[in-house]
């Protein structure tokens, strides 16, 4: 038997990165339109798409499922996206984004998820990946829910992840509910959502993802071997650079846990 390889992400673009787990390929927040379109998010607010993706529909391929932390927003699913998700076998994704997903394309096959629910990958030919569905606070911590919809982070557990679980956040600031998921398994990987989302002239100072200085702190509230942000950049309402990120990580010492993508180049998952 030959041996199974490396696990691997390969960032995409904004939060769409691919998953290579013990020959299960998994895609998150599908993001492949071409840049220059602006995008309505609601509320009066709204936002240009500034990058490219780092690989087209084509050149990802199948994949086994995509993991949609929400639909509400386009630089998690925008156009090109949303096509791309609904031919994948299986969406994970929010109980209302599973309904609009199967009112909108009765093929699509969408399995709504709660913080708390769980989703097996299984055959007889690979490792089974376990995807845990964990909450998510996409807006700030006095704002009601349905001024940024639902929203939901994934864990992802498997023998093929040899250095532990993957922790991907979803869009959310950082809560007690994020530092609990490190409670009762280790993170080998986390994979915050940043960015430090924002829309000025709308919202004033409200912010609707963690900045740097937030994933860093989670990182240590976790005690995460390895953190790769994404959702860093490539768009207008994304207002913190990736220089503040790698800032935030060497005031407190963690710069080794700290691996910035370079989008369409493969980071193993390795242990240690």
């Amino acid at each position: 038997m030959e041996p199974m390889p490396a696990p691997t992400l390969t960032h995409i673009d904004t939060a769409c990165v691919l998953l290579e787990i013990g020959g299960w390929r998994l895609l998150t927040d599908p993001t492949l339109d071409a840049p220059g379109q602006t995008y309505r998010f609601g509320w009066g607010t709204s936002s240009v798409k500034l990058s490219s993706p780092a690989l087209s529909a084509h050149q990802i391929g199948a994949v086994d499922a995509v993991l949609l932390s929400h639909d509400q927003h386009a630089d998690n699913l925008d156009t090109a996206g949303r096509a791309f998700a609904l031919e994948a076998p299986i969406i994970l994704t929010t109980i209302p984004a599973a309904r609009r997903i199967a009112a909108a394309d009765d093929e699509a096959l969408a399995f709504g998820m709660a913080s708390g629910d769980s989703y097996a990958l299984s055959d007889n030919r690979r490792p089974d990946v376990l995807i845990t569905a964990v909450a998510a606070r996409h807006r700030p911590a006095h704002w009601p829910e349905f001024t940024s919809g639902p929203v939901i982070g994934f864990v992802i557990e498997s023998d093929a992840l040899p250095g532990g679980a993957v922790y991907l956040t979803g869009d959310t600031i950082v809560t007690d509910d994020q530092r609990r998921v490190g409670n009762d398994r280790i993170i080998g990987t986390l994979i915050p959502h940043v960015g430090t989302a924002g829309f000025p002239k709308t919202t004033r100072k409200a912010r609707f993802t963690m900045s740097g200085v937030d994933a860093a702190e989670l990182a240590l509230s976790l005690d995460a071997a390895r953190v790769i942000p994404i959702h860093t950049e490539g768009w207008s309402h994304l207002l913190e650079r990736p220089e503040a990120i790698a800032a935030a990580f060497g005031e407190r010492g963690i710069s080794r846990r700290l691996v910035m993508p370079e989008p369409g180049r493969p980071i193993p998952l390795t242990a240690g």
